[in-house]
């Protein structure tokens, strides 16, 4: 059934993700490296998706072969991942990461193009799909947070490498056929790219990943300086994902009733209140757990919403570009941005300060969405 292989990549994809952005940073220090190398590193896993998803979006669209390139690529991604085994040094990781994760990077947009039209005119069902990819990481991050709390961070790339093999495995068993798409429209991309609406929502998708550059890079390693155990936080990291999946579950009704944009408000605003309270009042435990929940918002809501938007502006021939644009300018330039910045901030003024910035980025973000996106969505 294909539901069950279109669920299957996502689990292994956001695993691999669970396992990625709570820990790597753990590893990275184990390693001696400093706040602003750390944050300088996982940048470079962000950067590459401005150039990666365009690279293989504009290939994807011309030849249609979009599991052909997600299986080329996430097998690539499999065997430059070694390289971590070869040198510790900062540039050599500098190396390995643009390397593996330029090829890593290259397969989820076309997977979402890829499943939203399996889905065809039932789009709005997308999320309960992509919710595996939510237990997927929920099994990674509160897993590993009990087994580097016993056992050595050395693990994690060993467990890491596992992961990308079982994707690449499990693409092998999505058929080529579910990757076709229709030519709907030749319309200009740069025609496109100019409507208010559009340039809205990627300013929008570039702030709101920015704004979770300190969490995805350094909410760990922030909670640990405020006495909370690897266990612990796991289960906080968990607990967030558990909300998103909740979300998740509702999203095909929601989105038909309520709308695309008056979803999108809401999700920014509770975004907003996320980073406020991580910032000020971490050391309080059951304050942290509820900004965890809102992890169904910032994330789930958000991604949800977003992602059905980039499909219905995206029309026809520019699908997969329409992804890899999303991809590119949020979870790359965004998410760059935002761990680069969270790293200097650390550094020069405090921790606290990073979630700071992101509250007022997500809050721009609200004011570009009342500004530039219309109340048809």
């Amino acid at each position: 059934m294909i539901y069950w292989r279109l669920s299957a990549f996502y689990l292994f994809y956001f695993a691999s993700l669970g396992a990625l952005v709570p820990y790597w940073s753990v590893y990275l220090k184990s390693l001696g490296f400093d706040v602003v190398q750390i944050g300088e590193l996982v940048a470079i896993l962000m950067a590459t998706k401005i150039v990666a998803p365009n690279v293989w979006g504009w290939i994807a669209d011309h030849t249609g072969r979009r599991m052909s390139i997600i299986r080329m690529a996430s097998l690539l991604a499999a065997i430059s991942f070694i390289g971590v085994f070869l040198g510790s040094s900062y540039w050599w990781m500098a190396l390995v990461m643009s390397v593996f994760s330029f090829f890593w990077n290259a397969s989820l947009p076309q997977f979402e193009a890829t499943t939203m039209n399996h889905l065809g005119d039932q789009t709005h069902r997308y999320s309960s799909i992509r919710l595996w990819g939510s237990i997927g990481f929920i099994l990674a991050v509160a897993g590993l947070g009990f087994i580097l709390e016993r056992h050595s961070v050395d693990w994690l790339p060993i467990i890491i490498i596992g992961l990308f093999a079982a994707i690449w495995l499990s693409s092998l068993y999505v058929p080529e056929r579910a990757a076709g798409h229709q030519s709907l429209d030749n319309e200009p991309l740069l025609r496109v790219l100019g409507r208010r609406e559009v340039l809205s929502l990627l300013i929008v998708s570039f702030l709101v990943q920015a704004s979770h550059g300190p969490y995805y890079t350094f909410f760990t390693l922030y909670l640990e300086g405020y006495g909370y155990s690897r266990g612990v936080i796991g289960q906080l990291w968990a607990l967030g994902v558990v909300a998103e999946i909740g979300v998740f579950l509702v999203m095909h009704r929601w989105l038909p009733r309520y709308g695309a944009r008056r979803l999108l408000l809401v999700a920014l605003l509770l975004t907003t209140l996320r980073w406020l309270l991580i910032g000020k009042l971490a050391g309080n435990g059951w304050v942290v757990a509820f900004a965890q929940t809102l992890h169904a918002a910032s994330f789930g809501m958000y991604h949800v919403v977003v992602i059905y938007m980039i499909h219905n502006m995206f029309t026809g021939v520019h699908q997969g570009r329409g992804q890899a644009l999303y991809s590119s300018l949020s979870f790359g330039a965004g998410g760059a941005a935002g761990s680069l910045i969270s790293g200097y901030l650390w550094n020069g003024f405090g921790p606290q300060w990073m979630y700071l910035a992101a509250a007022v980025m997500s809050a721009c973000a609200v004011w570009v969405t009342w500004q530039g996106i219309s109340d048809r969505w």
